[in-house]
């Protein structure tokens, strides 16, 4: 398949996709005169977002009588803004981004998780901090609400680490390796490509560790619908269907797919296998894992006052579309 003719830089542009022949659905559509209805999405630039590149550049959801294009946004979080605004009916991130966005009354709901990893989150900084109590008297930073703050959170509560010791900033994940030349910071908590960059960049700095080091957080990436792609039930049955296929061809064909998301998010080839090799990719909705992880982590948003109260689990957390389009995937419900 030729996709010489997609050509993009990291800017805020959707990338719309072209009609695809041979396929019953869009046959169909185009047989009867109707337009593909719409599915954008909203991403950030790592490799949690692989499975959004794949679906608009191999045309999948179109095979669903859909079009689909994706916008990517310096992180996930940042990218779920664009559902809020109309501008997106799916985005991914991490449990904090959508309870922050839910508590201030946003209109999106968890369906499913699309990837998990032990690796693609860690803690970058100088060389000379070799065991986590080292970080005592340092200066460290995230950025507020995401996978970081999480992994920091889980990272002091592991290692019975002093809080009152240990100087936090708030930082967004494109200033952190800059901070860290300037030794405005000591170490960062953060996710790929930005801790491998910190260690080819920055003297003296290297990777410290990785969240699944000693059992301490497992990252995991939540697809959220907007309200306006759950009430049109069709549209979202078919996009969930399209986004189990994409996802699933992350791991038969990873050569191909981090070709493909490594032009879309101007990362070198060679780096992007590496940092896929680190994420499991799969569309699943096991009960015990997303509540009991949403859970823990709305504690934690509770005490660092990142919302105000508890949801209603039962309204944002929605099993229903994975119940029906892959029911052994959504298994306890």
């Amino acid at each position: 398949m030729d996709h010489s003719s997609y050509s993009r830089g990291m800017t805020r542009r959707a990338f719309g996709v072209s009609f695809g022949p041979g396929m019953y659905l869009l046959a169909t559509a185009v047989a009867n005169g109707q337009a593909l209805k719409k599915v954008p999405t909203a991403t950030g630039i790592d490799a949690l977002y692989v499975p959004f590149v794949v679906a608009a550049e191999l045309k999948i959801f179109e095979k669903y009588g859909l079009e689909t294009s994706f916008k990517p946004f310096d992180d996930g979080n940042v990218a779920l803004d664009a559902l809020l605004t109309g501008n997106s009916d799916i985005g991914a991130t991490t449990e904090l981004g959508g309870l922050a966005r839910w508590d201030k009354g946003g209109k999106l709901y968890v369906t499913s998780y699309s990837s998990t990893s032990g690796q693609q989150i860690g803690l970058a900084g100088r060389d000379d901090i070799k065991k986590p109590e080292d970080l005592i008297g340092r200066t460290v930073a995230y950025p507020r609400a995401t996978g970081g703050h999480l992994y920091f959170m889980r990272y002091m509560k592991k290692y019975n680490l002093p809080m009152d010791k240990i100087k936090v900033k708030l930082l967004q994940a494109p200033e952190m390796v800059a901070a860290l030349e300037r030794r405005d910071i000591d170490a960062f908590f953060l996710w790929e490509p930005w801790l491998d960059k910190a260690a080819q960049l920055v003297q003296g700095a290297r990777v410290l560790a990785r969240s699944g080091d000693d059992g301490v957080f497992i990252l995991t990436s939540y697809d959220y619908y907007s309200q306006g792609l759950l009430d049109d039930h069709p549209r979202a049955a078919a996009a969930t269907r399209a986004l189990i296929e994409a996802t699933d061809f992350c791991n038969s064909n990873a050569a191909e797919a981090a070709k493909l998301a490594g032009k879309a998010f101007r990362i070198p080839e060679a780096d992007m296998k590496v940092y896929m090799s680190r994420m499991k990719y799969r569309v699943e909705m096991p009960k015990d894992v997303v509540l009991g992880n949403f859970r823990g982590a709305a504690e934690l948003a509770l005490g660092e006052n990142i919302i105000k109260k508890m949801p209603d689990w039962n309204d944002f957390v929605r099993p229903q579309l994975m119940k029906e389009v892959a029911p052994d995937r959504a298994v306890g419900w």
